[in-house]
């Protein structure tokens, strides 16, 4: 699922509807079928199927955002799953933002950006934006500016 999603992910925000649909249905039949995965065995870490397989999983989650039901189970498994030792704190981080985002509110960790302007990525609205960095660093994310200057803009 992981190799259909990064080969598929440059049609996410395409200017053909065919291509924004055919993205759409994968990352839906994704979420379902991460959903039946929790359901069976919880959040799958990398003790049970693997670095890989657990980092899959944590992309599938990421980018169910049209199954927000999905993504909050996938967060509250990842959350516990934080707190047991098993899981990543960095990938925690961003799909708690992710989540935030998609239900409307202000991001945590300010990993998600919603575009760019002037040529530099302009992140969705952060609760604390002041204190971003310090929360990154917590969690193991590079500052806010180190990261969007990965983003290419072209």
């Amino acid at each position: 699922m992981a190799v259909a999603d990064h080969r598929s992910s440059v049609y996410a925000n395409s200017d053909d509807p065919a291509e924004q649909l055919a993205w759409r249905r994968l990352t839906a039949r994704h979420g379902d079928r991460l959903n039946e995965i929790m359901d069976e065995y919880g959040w799958p870490t990398a003790h049970m199927v693997g670095e890989e397989a657990a980092r899959a999983a944590w992309l599938i989650a990421q980018h169910a955002d049209r199954q927000l039901d999905v993504q909050r189970r996938a967060l509250q498994l990842v959350r516990e799953a934080v707190s047991a030792g098993s899981a990543s704190r960095r990938e925690l981080a961003f799909l708690c933002d992710r989540t935030l985002v998609n239900e409307g509110c202000r991001q945590i960790y300010g990993t998600q950006v919603f575009g760019v302007k002037d040529g530099a990525p302009v992140p969705w609205p952060c609760e604390e934006p002041e204190r971003t960095d310090d929360l990154r660093a917590e969690v193991g994310i590079e500052p806010f500016d180190a990261y969007v200057a990965t983003y290419s803009m072209s």
